[in-house]
């Protein structure tokens, strides 16, 4: 790829340069490692017997949640690892039910572990609880109290719920930066199971966590972890992976046979994706004219539009002869990103997708512009690591301390910042009353944990050998245990 040298665009120094590709450099994609893997999910059978098993039991937990003792502590626990396990999506309404009780009802919690763990249940809701709960975990001089340092599982609890907080709620922040450094020193001293649990959760925050993944997860600790493990639950979780597993398998294996055979007049790299969308739109378009809902479609063409401008706007911008600014750059590259796009998409076959839901994306709302902001930071942060070998790679860091003077380490420090307060507003927006029905918030909110898992400690995108493959294996390929 060529280069030239030219000026650095108001720079301090009028003899810097700066060697900039006459694009965008783009990284070195490790190729496939899955090529037709899917495509022998293709004909996967059902078991009509097994399938009836499953039915048994998910009506077993269902008895079992909605009869359980009223004693909060333990249906909390219930609901979270009926949620952990990932089979609340079968339970949506007798969840809300048994939550909306305990909002309604007033406790006097001592129990840390207790008291957090109602707290981020409520918030993940959609509950706007108040976070002043904790002040009676405080001492006099207004610190969390020292003796909450031996209960790790409560540590544990509050370090969870911290992930739930808004901007404003100092006291969680705290918490954070409390919980976080005595987790840490204390997981030498805790037994393996525990430890393994601390280490997780220090690792992957269950707010920002993939659920399918972390259901895979929990699916391996859950009976060590409980000093008393539900079989039934944990029974009907396992068979119900395996049965998610294979509707997605089999999902993967029709997106695979997406056929290019028409696209001959195009250049060869092109084929693939356009091919890819127009089966995309064809397939919604055939599917949606029945309900009366061809505006879906207008707005999903409308966001590629919008789509495809952002990238010409961004070959001309890496194509000018300065260092873009770091406004002119965001201004592109929250586009390109591609999160205004996919989300727009995600809606197309929902429900809970009405024309006001699809005008409140046209609004540019907290929740879409917070996960944008997560997936563009944090892309540009594991790249700016990934690609310092490449001479003056373009992105949010170099524009960052162009403007700003700063090091890179104290540009990435004040981005990580922003990501976090990123966080802060998609929690915000998750609190009733929301805007829209909450399962398209939720949608949002899993592009935004899409970023976390992939791109926290690499780009996970991009290096394909790398622990995101080990998550598709576990989720997607290989069952779990029975």
């Amino acid at each position: 790829m060529s280069s030239v040298e030219v000026p650095l665009s108001q720079s301090s120094n009028p003899n810097d340069t700066f060697d900039v590709h006459w694009s965008k450099p783009s990284a070195t994609f490790s190729p496939s490692i899955w090529g037709d893997h899917f495509l022998s999910y293709a004909s996967l059978d059902v078991d009509a017997e097994l399938e009836q098993h499953v039915q048994e039991l998910k009506e077993e937990v269902r008895r079992m949640l909605t009869t359980s003792p009223e004693n909060v502590s333990q249906k909390l626990n219930l609901i979270d690892d009926i949620q952990r396990l990932g089979v609340s999506y079968h339970f949506g309404n007798e969840i809300e039910e048994s939550l909306q009780k305990i909002h309604k009802s007033s406790y006097d919690l001592d129990d840390l572990y207790t008291a957090a763990l109602r707290f981020r249940l409520l918030r993940q809701q959609g509950y706007n609880i108040s976070c002043d709960l904790f002040n009676k975990f405080k001492d006099g001089d207004g610190k969390f109290k020292e003796s909450l340092v031996d209960d790790v599982v409560g540590l544990l609890s509050l370090y969870e719920a911290t992930h739930l907080r808004i901007h404003g709620e100092e006291i969680l922040d705290e918490a954070l930066i409390f919980t976080t450094t005595n987790l840490e020193s204390a997981t030498f001293r805790l037994s393996p199971p525990l430890a393994k649990a601390v280490t997780h959760a220090l690792n992957q925050p269950l707010r920002k966590g993939l659920p399918r993944v972390e259901a895979r997860y929990y699916l391996s600790v859950y009976q060590e972890l409980r000093e008393s493990p539900n079989k039934t639950l944990l029974t009907f979780a396992k068979l119900d992976f395996n049965r998610l597993q294979r509707v997605h398998q089999k999902e993967l294996s029709e997106i695979t046979r997406w056929d290019v055979s028409a696209m001959n007049q195009l250049p060869k790299y092109m084929k693939i994706c356009y091919r890819a969308l127009l089966d995309v739109y064809s397939e919604i378009h055939e599917k949606l004219p029945h309900d009366g809902k061809l505006y879906r479609i207008h707005h999903a063409r409308e966001a590629m539009k919008k789509q495809v401008r952002a990238y010409f706007d961004e070959a001309k911008l890496f194509h000018q002869k300065h260092m873009p600014s770091l406004d002119e750059y965001m201004s592109v590259s929250l586009v390109t990103c591609g999160y205004q796009l996919l989300i727009t998409t995600s809606f197309l076959g929902m429900e809970e997708a009405t024309i006001d839901s699809f005008d409140w994306l046209l609004t540019s709302p907290l929740a879409v512009k917070a996960a944008t902001i997560v997936c563009r930071l944090m892309d540009d942060i594991a790249e700016h690591k990934f690609e310092q070998d490449k001479e003056h790679f373009i992105g949010v860091v170099n524009c960052y301390t162009k403007k700003y003077g700063t090091t890179e380490e104290e540009a990435i420090t004040e981005l990580q910042r922003q990501v976090n307060n990123a966080w802060k507003d998609i929690n915000e927006a998750c609190l009733h009353p929301t805007a829209v029905p909450m399962a398209l918030l939720i949608r949002i909110l899993n592009f935004a944990r899409t970023m976390d898992v992939v791109y926290k400690h690499e780009d996970g995108y991009t290096n394909a050998n790398g622990m995101i493959k080990d998550l598709i294996v576990s989720t997607l390929v290989e069952p779990v245990a029975l």
